[in-house]
């Protein structure tokens, strides 16, 4: 978890590259159990799979999972008010000293969003199997022979 929505309950969860691995059908199976659904990256053309933290573990073959601070669609909010909000933060506080905390933060959505974390975390920790990536995905290759490496395949 690199940031949080700091602005609300949404009724999505929005996931970085989303598709390409295994971890994706367990978000899916908890986010249902909140009543959320799962959508992928809002803005595909920023980038962000391939700039974020996570894409170390990825050219390496190790499937990791990336929300985007919850979703944007705000429960008793206007459409638009999540990727507004989101805006405002990057331009004016993300990576700046008026990064702190503000009156209007809106706690629930942590809540919501590090339940589903940790629910996730747990099916994972408790599955039968370690997360994978899905065929065609650019990193399964790097993963299949890791694991052949291993001894595991």
């Amino acid at each position: 978890m690199d940031s949080m929505n700091l602005w609300g309950r949404t009724s999505d969860v929005i996931v970085v590259g989303l598709g390409n691995s295994t971890l994706d059908d367990v978000v899916k199976q908890v986010a249902t159990s909140q009543n959320r659904v799962v959508t992928p990256d809002a803005e595909p053309e920023k980038g962000y799979f391939y700039r974020s933290d996570h894409f170390e573990f990825a050219k390496k073959g190790v499937p990791a999972l990336h929300p985007e601070m919850g979703g944007i669609d705000f429960v008793g909010r206007a459409a638009g008010y999540g990727l507004q909000k989101r805006d405002e933060y990057t331009a004016k506080d993300y990576h700046k000293v008026s990064d702190e905390i503000k009156p209007d933060w809106d706690l629930g959505g942590v809540i919501e969003d590090v339940q589903l974390l940790f629910q996730v975390g747990f099916r994972v920790a408790n599955g039968e199997r370690l997360p994978e990536w899905k065929p065609g995905t650019e990193f399964k290759a790097v993963r299949d022979e890791m694991l052949k490496s291993a001894g595991r395949q």
